[in-house]
């Protein structure tokens, strides 16, 4: 069975992270969706609210699973024993940032071969952080989350969590 895993922040999910995913399924056999911290950037949603709804947006897709990690990547992959990474792309900014990682990462564990993965063309202008940018100063964020993301979303709003 070919496994692999997409680590990210996805604060939050996207439809791009989502598009990646899906696309992703054509190549491996199950993918888990590792919901990691970052300490480079200001979250909207904390990690456990990050994992339950990134479970709720892939209910029922029994080849996807979803797992927290608060360390390295790589460490998550040694002790889960996963040997591929996916990541996405948007644009030629995100390979440098993505190579520079994706090296340092095999120096960490050569055992792991990440698989960069271009977003589709309808997506590639769609970022976690300038979805949360948008959402802060009231903008519409519909067409860039799944419907129940946006929902929670405006739920937490409304309740002043946010």
């Amino acid at each position: 069975m070919k496994r692999a895993i997409y680590p990210g922040s996805f604060d939050p999910i996207t439809v791009g992270h989502i598009d990646i995913l899906e696309r992703s399924l054509s190549v491996f056999d199950e993918i888990t969706i590792v919901v990691a911290s970052s300490s480079r950037k200001t979250s909207l949603l904390q990690p456990d609210e990050r994992v339950e709804l990134v479970k709720d947006v892939f209910k029922g897709k029994r080849r996807v699973k979803v797992d927290r990690w608060d360390g390295l990547i790589m460490d998550y992959a040694r002790e889960r024993g996963s040997h591929a990474v996916i990541r996405g792309l948007r644009a030629a900014s995100d390979f440098e940032y993505e190579f520079m990682m994706a090296a340092m990462n095999k120096r960490l564990n050569p055992d792991v071969e990440t698989f960069f993965m271009m977003t589709g063309q309808n997506y590639f202008f769609i970022s976690s952080s300038m979805i949360k940018e948008l959402f802060r100063y009231g903008g519409d964020i519909s067409p860039y989350v799944p419907p129940l993301v946006w929902k929670r979303l405006k739920e937490k709003r409304k309740a002043g969590d946010l």
